[in-house]
């Protein structure tokens, strides 16, 4: 390795010091999902990544998806998948797929992952403890200006309800590094399928975190000509919203980061998990990768 090189690794060194001082003892909730839990390289940079954060004393919680797996397997099970408005509709049969791909094979494989690059993790659901407790889910359907709006049941979807903590606080003060699956459990054992984005917020929210991560397929928000937008205050945002600029999958995402801020987590991010050690460009360098999404 010829000198400039070492002394460029030097200074991103240098550059990410004072980051690693700013943010040692505090908690990151990350939402992992999308390309960076399919690409292989990606899926090695991501555990290193959050390796990384663990040795410099920060406190990463990983909530997984895995959308695609629940598709991939239904699918080989005979089951169709159902949407409604974006939503899957989950009955006794897909949540037991659900279930049984989150918590076990993906939820395993993700654990999995993390130690074999050198770190230790281990995984758990919102059914052990337990710490999402949820409650079903109704899904309102804007009926026509003459008509009532529809309401649509989904089945076993929820919503959080209450974080308890507990199993997350004892996972800080040892170094393993908790993976969560976003399955729920109701007041009489029901299961639950979560939004993985949602949960990483109440997650969040419910740790007082200091940052919360989603990683996703885009680049982040982007403006009116299409440009990433580095920095995003909430009240920017809303007006983003109203005019149209953010739109579909991007709105409820930025609706988690404004609530998750509201209740006192300090910073959120959006950031392309497609873009290899993305967590450690957007935490620990001055300009970041993606948008931080701020008061």
């Amino acid at each position: 390795m010829s000198l400039p090189i070492r002394i460029e690794k030097a200074r991103v060194l240098i550059e990410a010091l004072p980051y690693m001082r700013r943010f040692a003892g505090k908690t990151f909730v990350i939402k992992y999902g999308g390309h960076a839990m399919v690409d292989e390289a990606l899926k090695a940079g991501f555990a290193q990544d959050v390796i990384l954060l663990r040795q410099v004393g920060i406190n990463p919680v990983i909530i997984h998806g895995g959308g695609p797996q629940i598709g991939q397997t239904m699918k080989k099970m005979g089951l169709v998948p159902q949407f409604i408005d974006g939503q899957r509709v989950t009955d006794q049969e897909t949540v037991n797929v659900v279930e049984m791909v989150l918590a076990g094979q993906v939820n395993k494989e993700i654990v999995n992952l993390i130690n074999r690059n050198g770190g230790r993790a281990a995984g758990l659901s919102g059914k052990d403890g337990p710490t999402i407790l949820a409650r079903k889910r109704t899904h309102v359907r804007p009926g026509p200006d003459s008509e009532e709006p529809e309401l649509i049941d989904l089945g076993w979807v929820g919503d959080v309800q209450h974080i308890d903590t507990t199993l997350l606080e004892l996972f800080k003060q040892s170094d393993l590094i908790p993976v969560v699956a976003p399955v729920g459990v109701g007041v009489n054992g029901e299961t639950f399928n979560i939004n993985a984005d949602a949960v990483a917020g109440h997650v969040a929210m419910a740790l007082k975190a200091e940052k919360l991560l989603l990683l996703t397929d885009v680049a982040g928000v982007m403006d009116a000509q299409g440009s990433l937008i580095s920095q995003l205050f909430l009240e920017q945002a809303s007006k983003m919203v109203y005019d149209g600029i953010i739109s579909g999958g991007m709105i409820p995402k930025v609706e988690i980061c404004r609530r998750a801020l509201e209740a006192g987590v300090k910073a959120t991010h959006i950031i392309d998990g497609r873009i290899e050690h993305a967590l450690l460009l957007e935490i620990f360098t001055d300009q970041g990768i993606g948008t931080l999404v701020r008061q």
